[in-house]
């Protein structure tokens, strides 16, 4: 049996890894239920063996790629709290928010072969959730653009003003009015724990 601290590189690989991939499919699947772009730029791909609506647009999918790419070593280090979501309207306040707290348990044990078969499951019932979220949601109004934000530790906040993980995509402090929703409503829509992340 091998047992990984937090410590150890390849726990944060890992973990880094694995929400990377599962935060870029629920980006793309967040996008097309909310209905922020036309259904048309979407193709349906297979993910978490179910089909999920993933997007073709290059300069869409290199935004989210650049994103995930920066916040990838925050998740490594442990050093990101949130990842949020935010769908504005046309004057950029937010009308909603899908935020993904994280966080990762001290240790992990590798010892068993289903430890990536059941983090698997788990984050398909994830995305299941996030498919019919519109269900209990309001509809957003026309024109909504999206953002992501990221809500990190302090001294991470300090180590990023310093390190550009890729040239010409810094990292800015949100805007207030992207922070802050009027009247904001708190809808759960699921929590997963595994042994090697939280994420609700």
């Amino acid at each position: 049996m091998t047992t990984l601290t937090r410590q150890d590189l390849n726990f944060g690989q890992v973990v880094a890894d694995i929400l990377c991939e599962f935060l870029e499919v629920a980006i793309h699947l967040i996008l097309y239920v909310r209905e922020v772009y036309p259904s048309g730029i979407f193709q349906k791909r297979k993910k978490y063996n179910i089909p999920v609506q993933m997007s073709c647009h290059p300069e869409l999918n290199q935004y989210i790629q650049d994103t995930l790419h920066c916040v990838k070593p925050l998740i490594e280090k442990n050093d990101a709290e949130k990842v949020v979501v935010v769908i504005m309207d046309k004057e950029h306040h937010p009308v909603e928010r899908f935020v993904f707290e994280i966080s990762q348990p001290p240790l992990l044990s590798i010892s068993s072969d289903t430890l990536l078969s059941h983090v698997e499951q788990l984050l398909r019932a994830f995305i299941l959730k996030i498919s019919v979220c519109d269900a209990v949601l309001n509809n957003n109004p026309p024109g909504c653009s999206f953002t992501v934000l990221v809500h990190t530790r302090d001294a991470a906040t300090r180590n990023m003003e310093k390190v550009q993980v890729i040239k010409d995509f810094p990292w800015i402090v949100a805007d207030e009015q992207e922070v802050h929703m009027k009247e904001p409503r708190l809808i759960p829509l699921k929590s997963m724990t595994s042994d090697i992340v939280k994420v609700s």
